[in-house]
């Protein structure tokens, strides 16, 4: 057993320490977890009631080698997870970009990464789940038990309808390194049409492709990042300390670059500089970096810098010193059908000052667990986040900040949400919304969700989605 791991008794003393907790809440007081990080980019309302205790829900129950899945309680970070599956050559099929991101907290919202064109979403890989309730009870949802509606609307209902206490996810084998090619596209269009036939064929010049995502920093150039697992010994690099990921796609070349990583440098590539956010905190100034402790070289130590921000408006601060406006934060993660891509990062570049730009191709996961309750393969099973089966997606992400506009609280945030419904997409709801309640209702679950809440939550001690995304409470 190594560090990451615990016995079932453990996890059972874990799993009473819960359902004391619950019970301690007063009634009337809405129950929220009582939890020290977050990857939730929205505020959230001061309460003074105790929360949920998930202090020791946080580690891996088992690793099975031979059946290739996982028992995982529902705090365990991806970090602890892959720590935890990694020595038996399995990981999770799709591992967040994040560290500090938990297995719950990606099925309950929405995870994605470069193996999201082949592997779906994170939650298409869980077998069962075992959900406290908002009444307060245990059960364990499966696609073919009297939960089966809990189990395929729990998914970016964050929160609102339970929390996970247990999963039980399938696992993949890995070879210990990834071979890489950056390859540079001179137009978002051209960026589209490759990462299109890539995901298609999951191939590129008769290699094969099995990790894929793209940055795109200007309008000429762009880069679909291609990476092929293998067991094959070389040099490898270290984007761990002084160098940097996201810089090292960019060349000038006709032909691909070519890098190699472990496989664990590259799950976690895109964690030591959060992407590049890490430059609005000067890491990525030689002059500081050089000083910069490794160890606080990774996402969880600048969601410190982000809560204390939040805390003491700093960042206003100092743009009201410099004589510049207040900001208002653009962190998303929206989705539009492949074919769009094109179309919305073009209007991005020319309408909102932020690059680079992150983009993911996805697929929902075939075949799909709806499967094993002997429904109709086409149907869509996911309640509260409906994408079509069988057509590409391509998340687009975009982490940063413009100028206010003046008396026009999020308008930077709203004219995103109308140009990714025009497109027929979605969005992510773990930062900010502003929709209106009708519109809300018709792209995340309506009355199929009014329906979940009354049986899970009937007393409505949790917030409901709408209230928790939109309205911030």
């Amino acid at each position: 057993m190594n560090a990451s791991e615990y016995d079932d008794a453990a996890f059972a003393r874990g799993k009473q320490k819960l359902l004391d907790s619950y019970r301690a809440i007063p009634d009337g007081a809405t129950v929220r977890l009582a939890k020290k990080t977050s990857n939730l980019f929205r505020k959230r309302a001061e309460t003074s009631a105790p929360g949920l205790d998930v202090s020791e829900l946080h580690r891996v129950i088992s690793v099975d080698p031979e059946e290739q899945t996982a028992q995982v309680a529902g705090m365990c970070t991806y970090e602890d997870l892959v720590d935890a599956t990694l020595p038996y050559g399995l990981v999770p099929l799709v591992v967040p970009q994040l560290k500090t991101i938990t297995l719950g907290g990606a099925v309950t919202g929405l995870g994605i990464e470069s193996t999201s064109f082949r592997n779906g979403l994170p939650h298409e890989s869980v077998l069962e789940m075992e959900i406290l309730t908002g009444s307060g009870e245990l059960i364990v949802a499966t696609p073919d038990n009297e939960h089966r509606d809990l189990f395929f609307g729990f998914p970016n209902s964050y929160g609102t309808l339970g929390y996970s206490v247990r999963l039980k996810i399938r696992l993949e084998p890995v070879p210990p390194f990834v071979e890489l090619r950056h390859v540079r596209v001179h137009s978002t269009r051209e960026l589209q049409d490759l990462l299109d036939r890539v995901a298609t064929d999951r191939e590129y010049r008769g290699e094969r492709v099995d990790y894929l995502d793209g940055v795109v920093f200007t309008s000429d150039e762009a880069y679909a990042v291609l990476g092929r697992q293998t067991d094959e010994p070389g040099p490898v690099s270290d984007y761990t300390d002084a160098n940097i990921f996201y810089r090292s796609i960019q060349h000038d070349g006709a032909e691909p670059k070519r890098d190699r990583l472990t496989i664990r440098d590259y799950l976690w590539r895109w964690d030591t500089d959060w992407f590049w956010c890490s430059r609005a905190f000067g890491a990525q100034n030689p002059r500081i970096r050089r000083f910069w402790p490794a160890k606080y070289l990774r996402s969880s130590f600048y969601w410190k810098l982000i809560g204390y921000d939040q805390r003491w408006n700093i960042g206003d601060k100092l743009n009201a010193v410099k004589g510049l406006p207040p900001t208002e934060r653009v962190v998303q993660d929206i989705e539009v059908p492949i074919e769009r891509t094109a179309d919305f990062v073009d209007w991005f570049l020319d309408e909102i000052p932020i690059e680079p730009i992150w983009l993911c191709p996805l697929k929902l996961a075939e075949p799909s667990p709806i499967a094993v309750a002997g429904d109709d393969e086409t149907v869509q099973p996911w309640t509260l986040y409906p994408l079509e089966r069988g057509k590409f997606y391509v998340n687009i992400g975009f982490w940063s900040g413009v100028p206010v506009t003046p008396g026009r609280p999020g308008h930077t945030n709203r004219i995103i949400e109308q140009k990714v419904s025009e497109l027929g997409g979605h969005k992510s709801l773990y930062s900010e919304s502003f929709y209106g309640p009708e519109e809300f209702d018709d792209l995340y679950g309506g009355e199929a969700y009014d329906d979940l809440k009354r049986r899970y939550d009937p007393r409505g001690r949790l917030l409901g989605l709408y209230e928790k995304a939109v309205k911030r409470a």
